[in-house]
């Protein structure tokens, strides 16, 4: 991913809500999302065979962005997409998963890993930072720096979740019998936001200011490189999962969208209550 905002324990109904957008190469191969014979549900890099972000039966989730820094890649380092499905598949928890693969992680290029589990603990960890750190209740952003940087994007998309949220609750409240249909629909819209940052904004990364604008954006459309697929996940009180993912061209059209609803595990869904 590149972008990925994520609200925690901060909505009754809702205790975890996840929208996100995932920038790469249009030229670099994958699939939708789709049920892994392992029971993870993920879209996969065709390449490195990882993915961004996923979800189990049992309510692990992980998540991943690069870190940018403007320097040569290796070619030779492994895929950060590997980190998410190693992250899925350990019994760990978030904490420890989070530290552990922080403490061996100078071999990767750098990154950016979120992981939670459905009692709603969720850690985070950069190998460009110190260890991992838990979190608590609230809403996060991240982009491709560390947790929480102001960029623009970051600040406007975790401003928009949190009031999608707001509104969700007062639809609820007066009787909606689908609030979460519409909170779906508004956290995609603060993910297609197209809108540029102002040059005096622009964060200094390494690279080009004119990557810097191109890039700026919660959803980038260009030829060679930007928004790939945009994902949802709402975990509810009850242990319901809905999981919706669009996939775009480089145009920034839409190719199709997949939809999946599902329980948790009746084990952890213990964990929600």
């Amino acid at each position: 991913m590149c972008l990925a905002v994520i609200a925690l324990g901060a909505h009754p109904r809702l205790p975890l809500v996840i929208a996100a957008n995932r920038d790469e190469f249009h030229e670099r191969a994958a699939r939708p999302a789709h049920w892994w014979d392992d029971g993870i549900l993920a879209g996969r890099d065709a390449v490195g065979a990882g993915t961004w972000f996923g979800i189990t039966r049992t309510g692990r989730w992980a998540l991943i962005t690069n870190f940018r820094e403007g320097t040569p890649r290796d070619p030779n380092a492994p895929s950060r997409g590997a980190l998410v499905t190693m992250a899925l598949r350990s019994n760990e928890p978030p904490m420890v998963c989070a530290a552990r693969i922080a403490a061996d992680s100078a071999r990767y290029h750098g990154f950016n890993l979120l992981v939670g589990d459905a009692a709603v603990s969720c850690a985070y960890a950069s190998n460009r930072a110190s260890g991992a750190r838990a979190l608590g209740t609230g809403f996060f952003g991240l982009s491709n720096h560390f947790l929480d940087t102001a960029w623009p994007k970051v600040v406007q998309a975790k401003a928009r979740l949190a009031a999608a949220l707001d509104t969700d609750a007062e639809r609820a409240a007066g009787g909606d019998p689908d609030p979460c249909g519409e909170l779906i629909a508004d956290a995609f819209a603060l993910l297609a936001d197209r809108r540029e940052a102002s040059t005096g904004v622009l964060p200094s990364t390494g690279v080009s200011p004119e990557w810097e604008r191109l890039l700026s954006p919660a959803f980038i459309a260009s030829p060679a490189y930007g928004t790939r697929c945009s994902t949802v996940l709402a975990l509810d009180a009850g242990g319901g999962v809905g999981f919706v993912e669009r996939s775009f061209d480089p145009w920034g059209t839409a190719l199709g969208e997949v939809t999946f609803d599902f329980r948790i595990e009746r084990a952890a869904r213990a964990a929600i209550a």
